[in-house]
Formats: C-alpha cells, structure tokens, sequence
C-alpha cells in the first residue's frame, strides 16, 4: 500500500524570515534610489548652463559685449531691438530657446556679474535664493 504523501510548503517562520530580508533590502535601496532625480536635476542645471554660458562667449566675440541684464537670455535667440543692439549684420541665433531649469523656471542672467563677468544661475528646487541641498542656487560661478 501507498504511504500517504505529504505536501511540501514553506512554513510561516519561512515566509516570515525571507519578508524580514526583503525589509532591510528595501530600507538599504530606496533612499538611494529616491535621491537619484534630484541628483540628476542638479546636473542637468549645471550642463544648462555651461551651454548658456558658451552661447553667451560667442555673443560676446560676435558682438564685442555680452546682452545687457534687460535684454536677458531672449538676446541668444532672437536680436535685441533695444538697449546695446548687435553689431550690423550680426542677427545670429545662439540657442534655440530661453533655457529653463530642470524645476521649469527660466535661468537668471546678470550682467555684469555680482559673482563673475557675467552669471548665469538657477535658485534650484525651491525658487527661491539660497538653500541647502537640491534647494541651492546653481550658478556659473561653480563651474
């Protein structure tokens, strides 16, 4: 006669130890993980405005001057009507559009400078001057 066959399973202590595992994995990973697209914000504004920065070098050799504070970032993409216009004939583009932060508002340009020749800056996360962490003005007196 057949002995009675018994099912194998995984017994509660079992289930309970690999759930145990998997919770200390997840409070390793996840705040590592949750880090990342600030990180990657911070990063992207910081190559968003070296490129603005280039374009604002080759404005300068094109024009022997950088735009004024009131004709802003618009200058890069469209001739300036008012204030220090191109030099005649010079109606380049040197970007496409007026650049944003990766938080969607546009970057701050002064010139001249109160920490550079020229700054190029993003008041980070929060919008507002000043900051610690991802909330840190980015600017191209850090590059």
């Amino acid at each position: 006669m057949p002995s009675p066959s018994r099912e194998r399973g995984f017994t509660l202590l079992e289930v309970m130890v690999v759930v145990v595992i998997l919770g200390i994995l997840a409070m390793l990973v996840v705040p590592r993980i949750i880090s990342r697209p600030d990180e990657a914000r911070v990063i992207a504004a910081r190559q968003d405005i070296a490129s603005t920065m280039q374009a604002l070098r080759l404005y300068r050799l094109d024009n022997q001057r950088y735009p004024t504070t009131e004709q802003g970032l618009q200058a890069l993409v469209s001739p300036p009507t008012t204030g220090a216009l191109p030099v005649s004939g010079s109606d380049r583009r040197y970007l496409d559009r007026v650049p944003k932060d990766p938080w969607g508002q546009e970057l701050r340009y002064l010139y001249p400078g109160q920490k550079g020749e020229v700054d190029v800056y993003s008041l980070g996360a929060d919008g507002r001057p000043g900051g610690d962490g991802q909330d840190a003005d980015i600017g191209s007196w850090q590059l």
